[in-house]
């Protein structure tokens, strides 16, 4: 976490922002989350995954939300990742997507929503990568940037 702070990027996925301190208090809420316990108003049960290299190191998390709001759909969708600013490149991204996509389907979705800014040339390439297929672009004022919506298929055919 500390070189996208050092870097002065946002923390994706968002429970990267959560307390961390106390890692099994961390881990212990994650699961929570995964079960939908503690969950504010507005949020879904979202699970929580790790990518983690050379036996210890992580370098990329994501995050599967279980359903969709209104507000998922128009922004955010099924699934956030991010990947260590110094492993950039390297094709973890595409890795980390793919476990995850996996998991959504053994959690019985037939489709994953992601949206990314259409700028994030990196994470286009994943979601591509992946199967992606854009579904819509929209100019977002609160993020003052373009805004793509992508569909993923996971039920093996495409969409």
């Amino acid at each position: 976490m500390r070189e996208f702070v050092e870097r002065g990027e946002a923390l994706v996925p968002f429970v990267l922002s959560f307390p961390n301190e106390d890692f099994d208090a961390f881990l212990s809420r994650l699961a929570a989350c995964s079960r939908g316990e503690g969950i504010p108003p507005g949020f879904v049960a979202h699970s929580t995954f790790f990518l983690v290299q050379n036996g210890a190191e992580v370098v990329g998390v994501s995050n599967l939300r279980h359903q969709l709001t209104e507000k998922l759909r128009h922004e955010g969708g099924n699934i956030g990742y991010g990947v260590r600013p110094s492993v950039r490149g390297s094709g973890l991204a595409t890795v980390l997507l793919r476990h995850t996509l996996d998991r959504a389907r053994q959690i019985g979705l037939s489709e994953a929503l992601l949206t990314c800014a259409k700028d994030n040339i990196a994470s286009v390439r994943t979601i591509l990568r992946n199967g992606g297929e854009l579904l819509s672009e929209e100019y977002l004022e609160s993020r003052g940037e373009v805004v793509q919506r992508y569909a993923i298929g996971l039920n093996g055919s495409p969409r």
